[in-house]
């Protein structure tokens, strides 16, 4: 089965979808083994996970499906048969810890997220703190409101305080990205966040930064972990006694108060520099937690920052596991934005800001006439390149010398100083900010994808991926955060209608500068997830000699690295004509995704790569809401041009 998105681009195309539900890579990928009820392996381990399990509600759980599973011999075999079936997937080997901790399914077992499998996470983490850090150790931890998150919030911080360490619990219910703020604003050696972001709602997961003591340069404090961390923590977790073992002590977690967020809120309400106070408080914004943590600290941001006409999606505003308005809880999928679309017409709006589940990405929608319902949601490269641009214009226009930003708004030299500012983005994600990043004298980073990468480069001002993630402050928060992304946007959107001109028109003056850069994912769904090992040898061993009638002039296989990146399952091809493919495997779903970008110069176009001035405006005039004396941005000659490639991309691949 074949994803085609729409096409999008950075200067007016219609948005993509996004393949970007999966679950982060460390989903369990062990495969169930055929059940029988007199499975004797499976049932004694159900058995012995049974006798240490410290929870009531999942110890029940396991010992109904333990008991279906004994009654074969009665008249309830089908039900026997699928309890069997059940206990052999639960029991097919332990929740995997990797880069991006744990995450999956919530119930009993141990390839299942519950307590027992916290508490024994939690052991691992402390054991690998002790080897690197030694005694006294500070981990921060927080959670989101899905279910099971202030369960393992509390046994968390229980097992961190009763190993020794101090363990700092932020209250419940926060955006992860105030967990990583927290990180580094207290100096912390870990972090530790419950959520499972954009999951659906029966999954919930564990996310570890490490800072403080625990790294060894400032642009690694408080981000997510990579190897060998990673795998010193899941040797530690293998070697953890039973969860009803470890110990706990409640009584010894601090309990951070209000303080923490405030920080936070007072740095994010700062960040919103380019508009005037009147500009600010004329702009209509409407908001969707989309059911997550994030509605309360994004409107208190936006208000406190002088935005005050700011509208919410009521039926999505307050905390909710299951997320009852949506298929899937992520502002990226198809009718996630419905409710918020109709509010905004309703009211006139002239942005929507949308926060997944644990506000650590944002989504943006603006009105646009030319789009069923009079709106337009933007890819992740549109706002990547509309923030880029913001941020670079900052960041020059502050800058002393060859030295990082003095500017407060960029966050520049206190997060990196010695290093050039930087504008970061992941591989998959448009090139475009390279070229913004040069327009504005600054230097550029790519990086594989995944902000365990991307907030870990030197002198980053500004870094993102094109799955909506964005660290616009990085100064602060070392990860992406959905609530500055969200601050950011309101404010240049203001600063662009007080000059009568919107995003669109700053995409547009950006494409007239640096060619139209177009992109679009493209998304092979199979059962058999051998056929995604067939399309990439395919790909490999015969790649297309052209591509949209443009000659393919390089193959890279990324397993081989490119550029200094490290080795990654892939392979990526470029055009003569400057079109650009990447096809990778994913790392959680029977998906094989597909990364298209065209570059489409625009006739009469400025091509010196300085359209843009400060905070998005144009030096000179040109762009502005009538588009009088403006080259015309080919937007369907790039949708065209992707629709090609997509199709006999397609066909080399036999998917």
């Amino acid at each position: 089965m074949t994803d085609h998105a729409h096409a999008s681009d950075t200067g007016g195309s219609p948005a993509p979808g996004s393949d970007n539900g999966a679950a982060t890579d460390a989903t369990n990928d062990a495969a169930a083994s055929p059940a029988t009820v007199t499975d004797p392996a499976v049932l004694a381990a159900a058995r012995e996970w049974l006798a240490h399990d410290p929870d009531d509600a999942t110890r029940d759980e396991l010992s109904t499906l333990i008991q279906k599973a004994e009654s074969g011999g009665s008249a309830a075999t089908s039900d026997a048969d699928d309890a069997a079936a059940e206990l052999a997937d639960r029991f097919s080997g332990p929740l995997t810890f990797g880069t991006a901790g744990l995450r999956g399914e919530v119930g009993a077992g141990e390839s299942r997220m519950n307590r027992a499998t916290v508490i024994r996470a939690t052991a691992g983490l402390c054991a690998h703190l002790r080897d690197i850090v030694g005694e006294g150790f500070t981990v921060v931890v927080g959670c989101d409101a899905r279910h099971g998150s202030s369960d393992f919030h509390r046994d968390a911080a229980a097992v961190i305080a009763a190993a020794g360490g101090r363990a700092l619990a932020l209250p419940p219910q926060l955006p992860t990205p105030v967990t990583a703020f927290a990180v580094r604003h207290l100096g912390a050696d870990a972090g530790v966040m419950v959520t499972a972001s954009h999951n659906p709602p029966r999954d919930n997961g564990y996310k570890v930064y490490l800072g403080g003591r625990a790294v060894d340069s400032d642009e690694r404090r408080g981000v997510q972990i990579i190897a060998p961390h990673d795998a010193a923590i899941a040797a530690h977790i293998a070697a953890a006694p039973p969860a009803d073992e470890v110990p706990r002590d409640e009584a010894a977690a601090e309990h951070l108060g209000p303080e923490l967020l405030d920080a936070y809120v007072a740095r994010a309400t700062s960040l919103a520099s380019s508009s005037e106070p009147a500009d600010r408080a004329a702009t209509r914004i409407v908001v969707t937690p989309m059911h997550g943590v994030g509605g309360e600290t994004i409107t208190r941001v936006l208000r406190e920052a002088g935005f005050t006409d700011v509208a919410v999606v009521e039926e999505q505003f307050a905390p909710d596991p299951d997320f009852p308005t949506v298929a899937f809880p992520n502002p990226e999928e198809d009718g996630a934005l419905d409710l918020a679309f109709a509010l905004a017409r309703d009211r006139g709006a002239d942005v929507i800001i949308a926060a997944d589940p644990d506000a650590d990405r944002c989504s943006v929608a603006i009105p646009d006439s030319a789009f069923d319902g009079g709106w337009r949601q933007l890819s992740g490269d549109e706002i990547g390149a509309l923030l880029g641009e913001m941020i670079a214009a900052q960041v020059e226009t502050g800058r002393a010398g060859d030295g990082p930003s003095q500017s407060k708004e960029a966050g520049g030299e206190e997060a990196d100083a010695g290093h050039r500012p930087t504008l970061a983005n992941s591989i998959v994600s448009s090139r475009l900010n390279a070229r913004i990043a040069a327009a504005h004298g600054l230097d550029h980073a790519t990086t594989l994808t995944g902000f365990k990468w991307i907030a870990g480069t030197p002198g980053m001002v500004f870094g993102y991926e094109e799955a909506i993630g964005y660290c616009s402050d990085p100064a602060r928060v070392r990860d992406k955060d959905g609530v500055t992304a969200a601050v950011r946007v309101a404010d240049l959107v203001a600063k662009l209608k007080s000059e009568g001109r919107g995003p669109a028109d700053l995409l547009d003056d950006l494409a007239r500068a640096h060619g139209l850069h177009a992109t679009v994912p493209l998304t092979f769904r199979v059962e058999d997830t051998a056929l995604i090992a067939e399309g990439m040898a395919r790909l490999r061993a015969t790649p297309p000699e052209t591509l949209a009638g443009s000659a393919v002039i390089a193959v890279h296989d990324l397993s081989d690295g490119w550029e200094g990146l490290p080795p990654t399952d892939g392979l990526m091809l470029f055009t003569e004509a400057d079109d650009r493919v990447i096809a990778r495997p994913s790392g959680t779903e029977p998906k094989l995704k597909c990364y298209l970008e065209v570059i489409v110069p625009v006739e009469g176009g400025d091509g010196s790569g300085g359209g843009a001035g400060p905070d998005g405006a144009r030096a000179d005039g040109a762009g502005d809401a009538a588009g009088v004396g403006a080259a015309p941005v080919p937007h369907d000659a790039a949708a065209g041009r992707l629709h090609v490639i997509a199709a006999e991309l397609s066909e080399v691949l036999g998917m």
